[in-house]
């Protein structure tokens, strides 16, 4: 996955409209880092699902009269001329699950064609469809029986654990970011919130310094879980409640 695409605040991380299939992989583009020791947090597997899951319960809760609704600049596109719809930010990741099957599996781009699942990814039923992507997205992390088996990224060779670790962090991410922007309750699940600050905290800094994160957020020492989550990936925290900026429950 480019960099610029790394769910952070005004990072442009969706490519929606520009799809191909060298946009899909790591969210660094082999930046390099790893988190905290794989024996020492959840799999990576694991919380692929919770993300995934989290973003799909985020998606569920669209309005009808949402989908064409043009999202904040955070959401922003490497094209700065034109404005993106959250049925776009929506189908993007819907592309991005369409190829979680192959990448684990271990095919490569030619394989499976480069082009092969570009276009509307959403159909007639958007929620119905991005949910049937999620499901196969979440079977493949389960069944993903070798953390290691090489997974063929447009820009380089990566073990299957770090294609998916930098993969969750922008799920989960945009999970509460679409909640905000939608008017939802922007709260995520406790354990994805662990797993994410367990892989992202011994790297943000790297991150940051390469432009993937923004400046950190001051939060307090006893703030909690998702509050320091957000800081340290530059966003605003959402407070004791969980209602962030946008936010009506």
């Amino acid at each position: 996955m480019d960099a610029d695409r790394a769910g952070t605040q005004g990072a442009s991380p969706e490519n929606a409209g520009t799809q191909s299939a060298g946009t899909q992989g790591a969210g660094t583009q082999g930046a390099g880092t790893q988190g905290a020791p794989p024996g020492s947090r959840a799999p990576e597997q694991d919380v692929f699902v919770r993300a995934d899951r989290a973003l799909e319960a985020v998606v569920r809760k669209v309005r009808d009269d949402q989908w064409d609704m043009v999202m904040p600049p955070d959401f922003q596109t490497r094209d700065r001329s034109r404005t993106i719809t959250l049925r776009e930010v929506v189908n993007y990741h819907a592309y991005e699950d369409a190829w979680v099957p192959d990448m684990l599996a271990g095919r490569t781009l030619d394989e499976v064609g480069r082009d092969a699942y570009d276009g509307d990814r959403l159909g007639a039923d958007p929620k119905a469809a991005f949910s049937a992507a999620v499901d196969r997205a979440c079977d493949a992390a389960r069944a993903l029986d070798d953390p290691d088996r090489t997974v063929h990224c447009s820009f380089g060779d990566y073990p299957a654990r770090e294609y998916l670790w930098q993969t969750n962090f922008f799920r989960g991410l945009r999970a509460h970011d679409i909640a905000l922007a939608i008017g939802a309750d922007p709260r995520l699940p406790d354990d994805l919130v662990a797993g994410l600050l367990e892989e992202l905290a011994p790297v943000a800094e790297q991150w940051r310094a390469i432009g993937i994160f923004g400046p950190a957020v001051e939060v307090p020492a006893d703030a909690l879980p998702q509050d320091r989550l957000l800081g340290l990936t530059g966003r605003q925290p959402d407070g004791p409640a969980g209602a962030g900026p946008g936010a009506s429950g």
